[in-house]
């Protein structure tokens, strides 16, 4: 059996810093380790910041959000706000808004409330909203926006809609009944019987006419048609209302000329801005005279996009202008029946104007012809995209034989 030999003092003491060596490295190591592992603990959230998915929320919601911080100003929000004129520029604009949102953060307390608020900066287009305002985090103020015009103008409408029928519809309706017992009473004679039946398809047709534009005008005062606004190239929307007129311009004798700036854009719908157009041209060219010219503009400036249409006609009377946007209003009855006119079209345009938030006005002298003009707030573009207009008032184009320093707009 071997026995262990006792260790000698001097490498006895070799192994015991040793030992205190390994100690002491496990140590520092355990110790930097743990410095390390709590260095990788997140930090606390900044309560002052606005968390990452809150904007991938509101960009996917069909109604209007909208952020704002401390300072009132709009952090995020979704596209419908936008869309509806409620944001620009990163600006809040109503003003109703901001004070509902100021007393929110004050009181700490959710707010909901109707509020009546400007379509937008021109004209007078209303629309109706729902708002709920609350506290978001400690920072921030959130508002959801539902837009409940549709149902405020429902009744209206319905109103609008039986009195016009009832005052309108009765006149070319007692015409055909008598134009139809006096073709009984011809039937004797085929030149009269002719007579009245040609006579008949006119009154046929202004008929289906007033019927058409009735109903597109009580759409429009609803605004079923306007549910999701999206951006419009106006420049393509007039050049599509020039080609749908220059027929009848054409057998009338009657040029239309344009200068349409590109790559302008509205929040709104192609389909609508296209008929406004397309009246007013229409318009331009059966009260222009056979060899006259009528000139359609499309111009951006300061955030709006302004759309003119001028004509060499007769011009109207200064008593006449306040009154011609109203429905079934006629300067002259008599031509209107000739043209087939049936005192809804500027009416209309009137309508789809308000529903885009903007409006139209008329400068008109009689001898020197009319200038339409509408104004609309123009779709947000980048830098890049934004088209290079000259500074300056903008202008209806030059025509022969039009005065052009009294073409100041009759609002």
């Amino acid at each position: 059996m071997r026995t262990l030999s006792p260790v000698d003092p001097t490498t006895e003491a070799v192994l015991v810093g040793l030992l205190g060596l390994v100690i002491g490295a496990v140590s520092v190591a355990s110790v930097r380790l743990s410095d390390r592992s709590q260095r990788s603990v997140p930090q606390p959230v900044d309560p002052h910041a606005l968390q990452p998915g809150v904007s991938a929320v509101l960009a996917v919601l069909s109604s209007g959000a909208i952020v704002l911080d401390a300072a009132d100003a709009v952090v995020s929000t979704s596209p419908w706000a936008v869309a509806h004129g409620l944001v620009r520029d990163d600006n809040l604009i109503h003003d109703e808004l901001r004070d509902l949102a100021r007393q929110v953060r004050r009181d700490g307390e959710i707010q909901e409330v109707e509020l009546d608020l400007p379509r937008g900066p021109l004209g007078r287009g209303r629309i109706t909203v729902g708002v709920r305002v609350a506290p978001l985090g400690s920072a921030f103020v959130l508002l959801l926006v539902d837009d409940r015009t549709t149902a405020r103008r429902v009744e209206e409408v319905r109103r609008d809609f039986v009195v016009n029928v009832s005052h309108e519809l009765k006149t070319p309706v007692g015409g055909l009944v008598l134009l139809s017992d006096a073709v009984l009473e011809a039937k004797d004679d085929p030149e009269a019987v002719v007579r009245f039946a040609r006579r008949m398809q006119v009154e046929s047709t202004r008929l289906t006419s007033l019927v058409q534009e009735i109903v597109d005008l009580s759409r429009l005062q609803i605004a079923d048609t306007l549910h999701e606004p999206v951006p419009v190239d106006v420049a393509l929307a007039a050049t599509a209302a020039i080609d749908q007129s220059r027929l009848v311009a054409e057998s009338r004798a009657i040029e239309v000329v344009s200068s349409l700036a590109p790559g302008v854009q509205v929040f709104g719908d192609a389909d609508l801005l296209t008929t406004a157009i397309r009246n007013l041209v229409g318009n331009a060219i059966h009260y222009s005279d056979p060899g006259t010219r009528v000139a359609v503009s499309v111009r951006s400036e300061e955030g709006l996009v302004e759309i003119a249409i001028s004509d060499q006609g007769h011009g109207i009377h200064k008593s006449e202008q306040a009154r011609i946007f109203e429905r079934f209003y006629r300067v002259d009855a008599a031509r209107s029946r000739d043209t087939g006119g049936t005192g809804l079209g500027l009416a209309i345009v009137k309508h789809i104007c308000a529903n885009h938030g903007g409006e139209v006005t008329v400068w008109s002298e009689e001898g020197h012809g009319s200038t339409f003009t509408m104004r609309l707030p123009a779709a947000p573009t980048s830098e890049d995209e934004a088209p290079v207009i000259p500074a300056g008032r903008l202008e209806p184009p030059g025509l022969p034989g039009t005065d052009r320093r009294s073409r100041e707009v009759t609002r």
